[in-house]
Protein backbone atom coordinates (compact mmCIF):
# COMPACT_ATOMS: atom_id res chain seq x y z
CA UNK A 1 0.00 0.00 0.00
CA UNK A 2 2.84 2.39 0.82
CA UNK A 3 4.46 1.74 -2.58
CA UNK A 4 1.13 2.40 -4.29
CA UNK A 5 0.69 5.73 -2.48
CA UNK A 6 4.28 6.79 -3.22
CA UNK A 7 3.90 5.93 -6.89
CA UNK A 8 0.66 7.90 -7.19
CA UNK A 9 2.21 10.85 -5.35
CA UNK A 10 5.19 10.96 -7.71
CA UNK A 11 2.88 10.75 -10.73
CA UNK A 12 0.83 13.63 -9.35
CA UNK A 13 3.91 15.82 -8.89
CA UNK A 14 5.13 15.13 -12.43
CA UNK A 15 1.68 15.88 -13.83
CA UNK A 16 1.52 19.14 -11.90
CA UNK A 17 4.90 20.23 -13.29
CA UNK A 18 3.76 19.43 -16.85
CA UNK A 19 0.54 21.41 -16.37
CA UNK A 20 2.48 24.40 -15.00
CA UNK A 21 4.90 24.40 -17.95
CA UNK A 22 2.13 24.20 -20.54
CA UNK A 23 -0.02 26.83 -18.80
CA UNK A 24 2.87 29.26 -18.30
CA UNK A 25 3.98 28.90 -21.92
CA UNK A 26 0.50 29.32 -23.42
CA UNK A 27 -0.26 32.42 -21.32
CA UNK A 28 2.98 34.07 -22.41
CA UNK A 29 2.30 33.27 -26.07
CA UNK A 30 -1.05 35.09 -26.05
CA UNK A 31 -0.88 38.15 -28.34
CA UNK A 32 -0.13 41.28 -26.32
CA UNK A 33 1.18 39.36 -23.34
CA UNK A 34 1.02 40.59 -19.75
CA UNK A 35 1.67 44.18 -20.89
CA UNK A 36 -1.47 44.31 -23.04
CA UNK A 37 -3.37 46.34 -20.43
CA UNK A 38 -0.72 49.07 -20.48
CA UNK A 39 -1.05 49.45 -24.24
CA UNK A 40 -4.54 50.90 -23.68
CA UNK A 41 -3.02 53.94 -21.95
CA UNK A 42 -2.59 56.65 -24.63
CA UNK A 43 0.22 58.24 -22.59
CA UNK A 44 2.28 55.05 -22.47
CA UNK A 45 5.50 55.34 -24.48
CA UNK A 46 7.74 52.56 -25.70
CA UNK A 47 10.36 53.54 -23.13
CA UNK A 48 7.77 53.30 -20.36
CA UNK A 49 6.66 49.90 -21.60
CA UNK A 50 10.25 48.59 -21.64
CA UNK A 51 10.85 49.98 -18.15
CA UNK A 52 7.73 48.24 -16.81
CA UNK A 53 8.73 45.00 -18.54
CA UNK A 54 12.14 45.17 -16.86
CA UNK A 55 10.57 45.84 -13.46
CA UNK A 56 8.25 42.86 -13.89
CA UNK A 57 11.03 40.61 -15.16
CA UNK A 58 9.33 40.15 -18.53
CA UNK A 59 12.44 41.07 -20.53
CA UNK A 60 14.20 37.84 -19.61
CA UNK A 61 14.00 34.49 -21.48
CA UNK A 62 10.79 32.58 -20.95
CA UNK A 63 12.46 29.61 -19.26
CA UNK A 64 14.12 31.94 -16.75
CA UNK A 65 10.75 33.56 -15.98
CA UNK A 66 9.22 30.11 -15.47
CA UNK A 67 11.97 28.89 -13.15
CA UNK A 68 11.72 32.03 -11.02
CA UNK A 69 7.92 31.79 -10.92
CA UNK A 70 8.03 28.08 -10.01
CA UNK A 71 10.63 28.72 -7.30
CA UNK A 72 8.49 31.43 -5.72
CA UNK A 73 5.34 29.32 -6.00
CA UNK A 74 6.93 26.39 -4.15
CA UNK A 75 7.77 28.83 -1.36
CA UNK A 76 4.16 30.03 -1.20
CA UNK A 77 4.55 33.23 -3.23
CA UNK A 78 2.14 32.92 -6.17
CA UNK A 79 2.78 36.45 -7.39
CA UNK A 80 0.92 39.75 -7.24
CA UNK A 81 -2.23 40.71 -9.13
CA UNK A 82 -1.68 43.26 -11.88
CA UNK A 83 -5.22 44.50 -11.33
CA UNK A 84 -5.25 45.51 -7.66
CA UNK A 85 -1.74 44.75 -6.37
CA UNK A 86 -2.93 42.12 -3.87
CA UNK A 87 -1.21 38.73 -3.51
CA UNK A 88 -2.63 36.12 -5.87
CA UNK A 89 -3.33 33.75 -2.98
CA UNK A 90 -5.41 36.44 -1.26
CA UNK A 91 -7.39 37.16 -4.44
CA UNK A 92 -8.11 33.46 -5.04
CA UNK A 93 -8.94 32.79 -1.37
CA UNK A 94 -11.75 35.37 -1.53
CA UNK A 95 -13.48 33.40 -4.31
CA UNK A 96 -12.74 29.78 -3.35
CA UNK A 97 -15.58 29.39 -0.78
CA UNK A 98 -18.23 30.43 -3.31
CA UNK A 99 -16.99 27.91 -5.90
CA UNK A 100 -16.63 25.09 -3.37
CA UNK A 101 -20.16 25.77 -2.12
CA UNK A 102 -21.53 25.62 -5.66
CA UNK A 103 -19.54 22.51 -6.60
CA UNK A 104 -20.34 20.75 -3.32
CA UNK A 105 -24.08 21.34 -3.52
CA UNK A 106 -24.27 20.34 -7.19
CA UNK A 107 -22.23 17.18 -6.48
CA UNK A 108 -24.59 16.14 -3.68
CA UNK A 109 -27.58 16.64 -5.99
CA UNK A 110 -25.92 14.82 -8.89
CA UNK A 111 -24.78 11.84 -6.81
CA UNK A 112 -28.10 11.42 -4.98
CA UNK A 113 -30.38 11.82 -8.00
CA UNK A 114 -28.05 10.15 -10.52
CA UNK A 115 -27.47 7.12 -8.32
CA UNK A 116 -31.19 6.63 -7.75
CA UNK A 117 -32.00 6.99 -11.45
CA UNK A 118 -29.21 4.59 -12.42
CA UNK A 119 -30.24 1.90 -9.94
CA UNK A 120 -33.89 2.17 -10.90
CA UNK A 121 -33.03 2.05 -14.59
CA UNK A 122 -31.00 -1.14 -14.09
CA UNK A 123 -33.55 -2.88 -11.87
CA UNK A 124 -36.43 -1.84 -14.20
CA UNK A 125 -34.61 -2.36 -17.46
CA UNK A 126 -36.50 -1.46 -20.67
CA UNK A 127 -39.36 0.01 -18.67
CA UNK A 128 -40.98 3.37 -19.42
CA UNK A 129 -39.00 5.06 -16.64
CA UNK A 130 -35.76 3.62 -18.04
CA UNK A 131 -36.48 5.01 -21.50
CA UNK A 132 -37.42 8.41 -20.05
CA UNK A 133 -34.18 8.50 -18.04
CA UNK A 134 -32.13 7.57 -21.12
CA UNK A 135 -33.74 10.26 -23.27
CA UNK A 136 -33.40 12.82 -20.47
CA UNK A 137 -29.69 12.00 -20.07
CA UNK A 138 -29.08 12.40 -23.80
CA UNK A 139 -30.83 15.78 -23.77
CA UNK A 140 -28.87 16.97 -20.72
CA UNK A 141 -25.58 15.92 -22.33
CA UNK A 142 -26.43 17.53 -25.67
CA UNK A 143 -27.51 20.99 -24.52
CA UNK A 144 -24.93 23.53 -23.22
CA UNK A 145 -25.00 24.39 -19.53
CA UNK A 146 -25.50 28.11 -20.17
CA UNK A 147 -28.73 27.34 -22.09
CA UNK A 148 -30.21 25.61 -19.05
CA UNK A 149 -29.13 28.60 -16.97
CA UNK A 150 -30.80 31.11 -19.27
CA UNK A 151 -34.00 29.05 -19.44
CA UNK A 152 -33.99 28.73 -15.63
CA UNK A 153 -33.62 32.49 -15.21
CA UNK A 154 -36.42 33.18 -17.69
CA UNK A 155 -38.86 30.66 -16.18
CA UNK A 156 -38.16 30.76 -12.44
CA UNK A 157 -36.98 34.35 -12.09
CA UNK A 158 -38.68 36.47 -14.75
CA UNK A 159 -41.94 34.57 -15.27
CA UNK A 160 -42.65 32.93 -11.90
CA UNK A 161 -40.50 35.06 -9.60
CA UNK A 162 -39.66 32.08 -7.37
CA UNK A 163 -35.87 32.33 -7.44
CA UNK A 164 -33.33 35.17 -7.76
CA UNK A 165 -31.68 35.53 -11.16
CA UNK A 166 -28.11 35.95 -9.92
CA UNK A 167 -25.53 36.85 -7.26
CA UNK A 168 -24.72 34.87 -4.14
CA UNK A 169 -26.97 36.83 -1.77
CA UNK A 170 -29.14 39.92 -1.60
CA UNK A 171 -27.22 43.07 -0.72
CA UNK A 172 -27.82 43.80 2.96
CA UNK A 173 -29.00 40.26 3.69
CA UNK A 174 -26.22 37.66 3.94
CA UNK A 175 -28.18 35.14 5.99
CA UNK A 176 -27.84 31.40 5.41
CA UNK A 177 -31.38 31.11 4.08
CA UNK A 178 -30.78 33.94 1.64
CA UNK A 179 -27.60 32.30 0.34
CA UNK A 180 -29.38 28.96 0.00
CA UNK A 181 -32.20 30.69 -1.89
CA UNK A 182 -29.68 32.07 -4.38
CA UNK A 183 -27.86 28.72 -4.53
CA UNK A 184 -30.81 26.61 -5.67
CA UNK A 185 -30.87 27.47 -9.37
CA UNK A 186 -27.12 27.54 -10.16
CA UNK A 187 -26.48 24.30 -8.25
CA UNK A 188 -29.32 22.50 -10.02
CA UNK A 189 -28.20 23.80 -13.44
CA UNK A 190 -24.60 22.70 -12.78
CA UNK A 191 -25.83 19.31 -11.53
CA UNK A 192 -27.98 18.48 -14.59
CA UNK A 193 -25.15 17.27 -16.81
CA UNK A 194 -23.54 15.34 -13.97
CA UNK A 195 -26.85 13.70 -13.07
CA UNK A 196 -26.95 12.36 -16.64
CA UNK A 197 -23.36 11.07 -16.38
CA UNK A 198 -23.82 9.52 -12.93
CA UNK A 199 -27.10 7.84 -13.91
CA UNK A 200 -25.60 6.28 -17.07
CA UNK A 201 -22.50 5.00 -15.28
CA UNK A 202 -24.52 3.78 -12.30
CA UNK A 203 -26.94 1.95 -14.57
CA UNK A 204 -24.10 0.17 -16.37
CA UNK A 205 -22.32 -0.71 -13.13
CA UNK A 206 -25.55 -2.00 -11.58
CA UNK A 207 -26.35 -4.14 -14.62
CA UNK A 208 -22.84 -5.60 -14.49
CA UNK A 209 -23.20 -6.39 -10.78
CA UNK A 210 -26.63 -7.99 -11.27
CA UNK A 211 -25.16 -10.46 -13.77
CA UNK A 212 -22.50 -11.71 -11.32
CA UNK A 213 -22.68 -15.20 -9.86
CA UNK A 214 -22.83 -14.08 -6.21
CA UNK A 215 -26.08 -12.20 -6.96
CA UNK A 216 -27.59 -15.28 -8.58
CA UNK A 217 -26.49 -17.34 -5.57
CA UNK A 218 -28.11 -14.89 -3.13
CA UNK A 219 -31.37 -15.05 -5.06
CA UNK A 220 -31.21 -18.86 -5.17
CA UNK A 221 -30.88 -18.87 -1.38
CA UNK A 222 -34.15 -16.96 -1.12
CA UNK A 223 -32.69 -13.61 -0.05
CA UNK A 224 -35.33 -10.87 -0.49
CA UNK A 225 -34.86 -8.91 -3.71
CA UNK A 226 -34.58 -5.58 -1.92
CA UNK A 227 -31.75 -6.91 0.25
CA UNK A 228 -30.03 -8.42 -2.79
CA UNK A 229 -30.09 -5.07 -4.57
CA UNK A 230 -29.05 -2.90 -1.62
CA UNK A 231 -26.41 -5.20 -0.09
CA UNK A 232 -24.93 -7.17 -2.97
CA UNK A 233 -25.63 -5.16 -6.11
CA UNK A 234 -25.37 -1.51 -5.03
CA UNK A 235 -22.32 -2.10 -2.83
CA UNK A 236 -20.34 -3.54 -5.74
CA UNK A 237 -21.74 -1.10 -8.31
CA UNK A 238 -20.56 1.89 -6.26
CA UNK A 239 -16.90 0.80 -6.44
CA UNK A 240 -16.22 2.17 -9.97
CA UNK A 241 -18.24 5.27 -9.09
CA UNK A 242 -15.56 6.28 -6.58
CA UNK A 243 -13.09 6.67 -9.43
CA UNK A 244 -15.70 8.57 -11.44
CA UNK A 245 -16.01 11.09 -8.61
CA UNK A 246 -12.36 12.08 -9.03
CA UNK A 247 -12.64 12.30 -12.81
CA UNK A 248 -15.68 14.58 -12.51
CA UNK A 249 -13.75 17.39 -10.77
CA UNK A 250 -12.44 18.99 -14.01
CA UNK A 251 -15.93 18.85 -15.49
CA UNK A 252 -17.33 20.48 -12.35
CA UNK A 253 -14.76 23.26 -12.55
CA UNK A 254 -15.52 23.86 -16.23
CA UNK A 255 -19.26 23.83 -15.61
CA UNK A 256 -18.81 26.14 -12.63
CA UNK A 257 -17.03 28.65 -14.87
CA UNK A 258 -20.04 28.85 -17.19
CA UNK A 259 -22.62 28.69 -14.40
CA UNK A 260 -20.91 31.40 -12.35
CA UNK A 261 -20.84 33.66 -15.38
CA UNK A 262 -24.53 33.16 -16.15
CA UNK A 263 -25.66 33.65 -12.55
CA UNK A 264 -23.04 36.27 -11.56
CA UNK A 265 -21.81 33.90 -8.87
CA UNK A 266 -18.64 35.35 -7.26
CA UNK A 267 -16.48 32.24 -7.58
CA UNK A 268 -13.25 31.20 -9.25
CA UNK A 269 -14.85 30.77 -12.67
CA UNK A 270 -16.01 34.37 -12.83
CA UNK A 271 -12.66 35.53 -11.43
CA UNK A 272 -10.89 33.58 -14.19
CA UNK A 273 -12.83 35.34 -16.96
CA UNK A 274 -12.43 38.77 -15.33
CA UNK A 275 -8.69 38.19 -14.94
CA UNK A 276 -8.36 37.18 -18.59
CA UNK A 277 -10.19 40.31 -19.73
CA UNK A 278 -7.81 42.45 -17.63
CA UNK A 279 -4.73 40.45 -18.72
CA UNK A 280 -4.10 39.70 -15.05
CA UNK A 281 -1.86 36.73 -15.84
CA UNK A 282 -0.56 36.05 -12.30
CA UNK A 283 -4.14 35.47 -11.12
CA UNK A 284 -4.97 33.41 -14.22
CA UNK A 285 -1.89 31.25 -13.65
CA UNK A 286 -2.73 30.95 -9.97
CA UNK A 287 -6.26 29.80 -10.78
CA UNK A 288 -4.91 27.31 -13.30
CA UNK A 289 -2.53 25.82 -10.75
CA UNK A 290 -5.14 25.79 -7.99
CA UNK A 291 -7.58 23.97 -10.28
CA UNK A 292 -4.87 21.50 -11.29
CA UNK A 293 -3.96 20.85 -7.66
CA UNK A 294 -7.64 20.41 -6.75
CA UNK A 295 -8.13 17.95 -9.62
CA UNK A 296 -4.98 15.96 -8.83
CA UNK A 297 -5.81 15.78 -5.12
CA UNK A 298 -9.37 14.65 -5.88
CA UNK A 299 -8.12 11.88 -8.20
CA UNK A 300 -5.46 10.88 -5.67
CA UNK A 301 -8.08 10.59 -2.92
CA UNK A 302 -10.36 8.61 -5.24
CA UNK A 303 -7.55 6.18 -6.14
CA UNK A 304 -6.64 5.72 -2.48
CA UNK A 305 -10.29 5.17 -1.58
CA UNK A 306 -10.67 2.52 -4.29
CA UNK A 307 -7.46 0.81 -3.12
CA UNK A 308 -8.72 0.76 0.46
CA UNK A 309 -12.10 -0.63 -0.55
CA UNK A 310 -10.88 -3.15 -3.15
CA UNK A 311 -8.03 -5.39 -1.88
CA UNK A 312 -7.34 -6.60 -5.44
CA UNK A 313 -5.90 -3.17 -6.31
CA UNK A 314 -3.70 -3.14 -3.19
CA UNK A 315 -2.36 -6.59 -4.01
CA UNK A 316 -1.75 -5.64 -7.65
Amino acid sequence: MAAFLLRRLLQSIVLLVIVSIIGFTVLNLIPGGPLAQYALDPGMTEADRLRIAAQMGLDRPLYVQYLEWASRMVQGDWGTSYRDGNPVTTVIARHVPATLLLMGSSTVIAVAVGTWIGIRGATHRNSASDYVATVGAMIALSIPTFWFGLIGIYVFSLRLGWLPSGNMYTIGDGSVLNVLHHLIMPSVVLALVHIAIWSRFMRSATLDAISQEFVKTARAKGVPERRVVMKHVVGNALLPMISLAGVQVPSLLTGALVTETVFSWPGMGRLFLDSLSYSDYPVVMGLLMFSAILTIVANFIADVAVALVDPRIRLA
